[in-house]
């Protein structure tokens, strides 16, 4: 094994982005448009380079949680529409500023942010309304729907563009009753709605598991997160989806270490045996937790599982090697396309969405075209 150290790196494999794109648009009418999702940095990829690349493939809608996201792409020349998820009173006025998209969410909401459309004399300004039909986040609740159509037609400050809820277990196959439900409540809700506004809101309810799962509720509009960055909660769709981040290191160091000696922190390891330990320049700093210490968590050397050993470090752990043939500076496989994030994640616990989107940003980013 070639020894070239190049420390830890994400490499993000844009082929597989747009594999994982032309995937979910295959799988959808060719009159369901696509919003990606693109919060948390773009899953712990990079937020800048995801969205201009998405925009190329023509993808219709982004979605970001906090302003400070879509300020972010719009700055950086991204043209189309862009959806805030939880906007907050006090980033209003740069939402109209940078022409951004809110979710309504809430009658505090609504009627403050019709007072600084008021107070900066914007009309007809387009918004997008949260529907709660059981994740009980954030929402409009079903019996709310009769005062929100007569706020909608007290004025013509806003546009109802889009009217949306979110399906709390999608992936779930024993929940898929409650679903169903959702998605029934959802109906009348958004009939309601439209019947008694002048407005055409495109309505969109599916994440990248009702994409897969719930094709009758595809609607206007799909959402898919997850799924562009290549995971799915449906294995017969593994094969379909490509992981795009991969988080590679190299190994700092080896250490001999004998039966009854303790590694890292705490003394949280003690060899039961006389072993090799490899340093990782990799922690909890990086968004590896420390949940993923003491024989949980794992990476790949030489294609061979090296179990995490004792507490993780701010910047580095360590894993046991003594079975692997390696040396000092040898390629570390911490998550790919074949070892993915999502079993990673399992081991303690997590979910890929965790792991991925906790990835910090003093790791180098690295592109494949």
């Amino acid at each position: 094994m070639m020894s070239n150290n190049q420390g830890t790196f994400i490499e993000i494999n844009l082929k597989s982005l747009e594999n994982n794109f032309n995937y979910i648009k295959s799988i959808i009418s060719k009159n369901t448009k696509i919003l990606a999702v693109v919060k948390a940095c773009a899953y712990g990829s990079d937020l800048v380079r995801i969205s201009k690349f998405l925009e190329k493939l023509n993808v219709d809608y982004f979605a970001v949680a906090y302003i400070s996201e879509a300020i972010k792409i719009r700055e950086a020349g991204v043209k189309k529409p862009i959806l805030i998820f939880h906007p907050q009173p006090n980033n209003f006025a740069d939402i109209i500023k940078y022409n951004l998209t809110p979710t309504l969410y809430s009658f505090r909401i609504l009627n403050l942010f019709k007072d600084s459309l008021r107070e900066k004399r914007v009309k007809k300004y387009p918004i997008h309304l949260k529907i709660n039909t059981g994740l009980n986040r954030v929402g409009f609740d079903s019996n709310e729907i009769s005062k929100l159509i007569t706020s909608i037609n007290n004025d013509d400050f806003i546009k109802v563009e889009g009217v949306f809820s979110h399906l709390s277990a999608s992936e779930d196959h024993l929940e898929t009753e409650f679903s169903l439900k959702q998605i029934s409540l959802f109906k009348q809700s958004f009939s309601k709605i439209i019947d008694n506004i002048k407005d055409e809101p495109l309505i969109h309810i599916c994440n990248t598991s009702g994409i897969i799962n719930f094709p009758d509720a595809h609607f206007d509009m799909v959402r898919s997160g997850i799924g562009i960055y290549g995971f799915s909660n449906k294995l017969n769709e593994s094969n379909s989806l490509i992981p795009v981040v991969s988080l590679k290191s190299a190994i700092s160091q080896i250490h001999d270490i004998r039966k009854n000696d303790s590694v890292g922190y705490n003394r949280a390891y003690v060899a039961p045996k006389d072993q090799r330990a490899a340093t990782i320049p990799l922690g909890h700093a990086d968004g590896i937790s420390r949940a993923y210490g003491n024989g949980k968590g794992f990476v790949y050397i030489d294609n061979k599982k090296a179990a995490i050993i004792g507490n993780v470090c701010m910047d580095m752990l360590m894993v046991d090697v003594s079975d692997i043939d390696c040396e000092e500076g040898d390629e570390v496989i911490v998550f790919n396309e074949k070892y993915t994030a999502e079993q990673l994640a399992e081991s303690a616990g997590a979910i890929s969405y965790e792991l991925l989107a906790g990835l910090s940003q003093r790791i180098e980013r690295k592109f494949i075209n």
